[in-house]
This record gives C-alpha cells, structure tokens and sequence, in this order.
C-alpha cells in the first residue's frame, strides 16, 4: 500500500475515533432521550467507519463481517428504542 494512503487511513481513523469520543459524551450527558438516541444511532454508525478502516489498514476482511453484523443490530436495536421513546411519549 502506497505510504500517502496509508497516512490518510490512519488520520481518518484518528478523526472517527475522536469523534467517537465526542459522541460518546453526548450520549451520556444528553438533554433529552431524543438527543440520546440520535448519539447511539451515530455512535453505531462511527463505529462501523473504524472497522472499515481498521479492515482497509490492516488488510483483514473479518473486520468487515463483523461491522455488517453490528449494523444489523445497530438498525434492529434503534428501531426497538425508537418504538420505546414513540411509545413513553404518547401517554
């Protein structure tokens, strides 16, 4: 692999995971459960962009498989507490 796109993996990979940081904060100190929510939708999401590039970097397509399963539960576990938030909110 070329040395130019390996310093871009690794400082995208940087970036994520300092944006894993700051949502991970917004999850936890949100103001409401909407705000919260919308943090562990994005915090699934980021999490699948560093398995792509830890699976780019380190040219190992396990870390593939296990972020299409992690999106599966992602979308599966968002729409359950999507349902649980609509729910608490109509009574």
């Amino acid at each position: 692999m070329s040395t130019i796109l390996t310093y871009v993996l690794y400082m995208a990979l940087l970036v994520h995971i300092s944006l894993l940081v700051v949502v991970l904060w917004r999850v936890w100190r949100g103001e409401n459960v909407i705000d919260r929510l919308m943090g562990a939708d994005l915090l699934s999401t980021l999490t699948l962009a560093v398995l792509v590039l830890l699976a780019l970097i380190e040219r190992e397509s396990i870390y593939i498989d296990v972020a299409l399963g992690l999106a599966a539960l992602g979308f599966i576990g968002t729409i359950a507490l999507a349902k649980y938030v609509a729910d608490e909110q109509m009574f």
